[in-house]
């Protein structure tokens, strides 16, 4: 398959914690075996996803299995963000298979994570799902927004994937003590995922605002002296009969006739 040319989308990141992390994976970079490739990091990534996951739901018969949900986050974390520097610092890059890959594994690790946290009993079904839809509207609007503007941001308002899994993180230890809040009524997750939600649908109308008033600046229409926006008859082009075929009443110009642009004994086809 011939492969067409394709620009990738600028990455931005301003996360709190981005600076010390670029550091720190650059530096894994340069002392990575040479065996190992940026394929072999992603499926680490995916692998400490459901391993999170499973963890959570044995984690339901002895909370201490916690320990080692964090210990999976961390694989995920070490997989998930050094694959792709370890391709920019090897010049091994393939923008538009690593841009799918990552975030599909992204897509299924979300899915096995919190499943696992509504089997264990820590959070609610209904939060957990709640949860889930909201990350992954957060997540559409991001690879829209790459698609539209040409800018993947890969943190919002200073919060990015690496600081929800050191909440995370830290939320599995205080879940081991202290399952339950407010006189034990409530569940510690569940207050925290309704948090998240809030959170993160506040960003997403946020983002959808402005983006939409952006690609609108970015491709206002022109206003027409007369103020309609109906095409001009002398601009509308070849009419009934010509070869480049009829322009309906929209403005819209149809196919042209098969006869006049095959030619004699040729199919299309």
């Amino acid at each position: 398959m011939k492969s067409k040319p394709f620009r990738d989308a600028e990455r931005e990141q301003t996360s709190i914690l981005a600076p010390l992390e670029r550091a720190a994976l650059r530096g894994l970079a340069r002392r990575m075996p040479g065996w190992v490739n940026s394929d072999h990091l992603s499926v680490l990534g995916l692998v400490g996803m459901l391993g999170a996951g499973a963890c959570y739901a044995a984690s339901k018969q002895s909370p201490l299995m916690l320990h080692l949900v964090n210990l999976f986050i961390f694989l995920n974390w070490f997989g998930d963000s050094l694959d792709g520097t370890l391709a920019r610092y090897r010049n091994r890059q393939r923008p538009r298979y690593g841009f799918y890959v990552d975030h599909i594994i992204d897509t299924f690790g979300a899915v096995f994570l919190l499943a696992g946290l509504a089997l264990s009993g820590f959070m609610s079904e209904r939060v957990a799902a709640a949860v889930l839809i909201a990350f992954f509207m957060l997540a559409i609007n991001s690879y829209l927004a790459a698609y539209a503007l040409g800018v993947f941001k890969l943190s919002q308002w200073k919060m990015g994937p690496t600081e929800m899994r050191l909440l995370l993180m830290i939320g599995n230890v205080f879940l081991i003590y202290h399952p339950r809040v407010h006189h034990h009524r409530y569940l510690l997750f569940d207050v925290g995922g309704v948090v998240a939600i809030i959170g993160m649908l506040f960003i997403l109308i946020v983002l959808s605002i402005q983006n939409t008033h952006t690609l609108y600046e970015l491709e206002r229409l022109p206003k027409r002296e007369d103020g309609n926006e109906s095409v001009p008859e002398a601009d509308r082009g070849p009419q009934a009969g010509s070869p480049l075929g009829v322009v309906d009443a929209t403005g819209f110009r149809s196919a042209p006739p098969s006869s006049l642009t095959e030619e004699p004994g040729r199919s299309r086809y």
